[in-house]
């Protein structure tokens, strides 16, 4: 099956996933044209990849990049998750993090890198799972074009359909190279912070203080 198959489907956004993973076939095809392109895009920009030894093979590598590892999370399923039952009936905070953030801005295609922070308000009759497949599944969405204000809800939604927890929080703090490489070359100590909210933690004060404290607390010990 060629990939350009699936064009005659509605396009989906950016940072939204595939109908369907790509299958290898698929795979193979998407980085064969996509490097033909770059190689136009080099014409273009009057950069010999065909006599210069810096970028001979720059094109490919580019594109395996993109659809191997930077937009990795559009052409892959989600990760799976082991849900285990609540049998203690724990329902008190818990705070995860530093987990890292490394996506690419859609509108400059320039990398955002930091830290997330998930706090999760379990049901007591509800569902935990391990704390690495919170990581993965940062990793999975960010793994795509992103703006940081859709990555936070769409990473707090997908925990919060598999798990229906009582409250959930995710912060996110990152620096965006579109801001500290081009435009006003800010500092790369520039970064932004947003946080989205569900279910009690949305609306108890006491506990959103308890997720910012511990998010605080962990932020203290990382280091980029």
């Amino acid at each position: 099956m060629n990939f350009h198959s699936r064009e005659l489907k509605p396009p989906r956004l950016c940072n939204e996933a595939l109908e369907q993973p790509l299958d290898e076939a698929e795979r193979t095809a998407m980085i064969t044209a996509a490097a033909q392109k770059l190689e136009e895009l080099f014409d273009i920009l009057r950069i010999d990849h065909q006599n210069d030894h810096n970028t001979r093979e720059t094109p490919m590598r580019v594109a395996k990049m993109f659809v191997e590892e930077i937009l990795e999370g559009r052409f892959t399923a989600p990760p799976r998750i082991t849900e285990f039952d609540n049998v203690q009936a724990y329902d008190q905070l818990i705070v995860t993090g530093p987990i890292e953030v490394r996506s690419m801005c859609a509108h400059h295609l320039m990398p955002i890198y930091g830290h997330a922070y998930i706090g999760i308000l379990p049901a007591s009759d509800g569902k935990i799972i391990g704390l690495s497949k919170y990581d993965r599944i940062v990793e999975h969405f960010t793994a795509r074009l992103q703006i940081q204000e859709e990555m936070v809800k769409q990473i707090g939604q997908y925990i919060l359909d598999m798990t229906r927890p009582r409250g959930l929080a995710v912060r996110i703090s990152a620096v965006h190279m579109c801001k500290t490489q081009r435009g006003v070359k800010a500092t790369r100590r520039s970064r932004m912070i947003n946080t989205y909210y569900w279910g009690e933690l949305s609306t108890n004060a006491e506990l959103k203080r308890e997720f910012i404290d511990e998010c605080t607390a962990l932020d203290r010990g990382c280091v980029d």
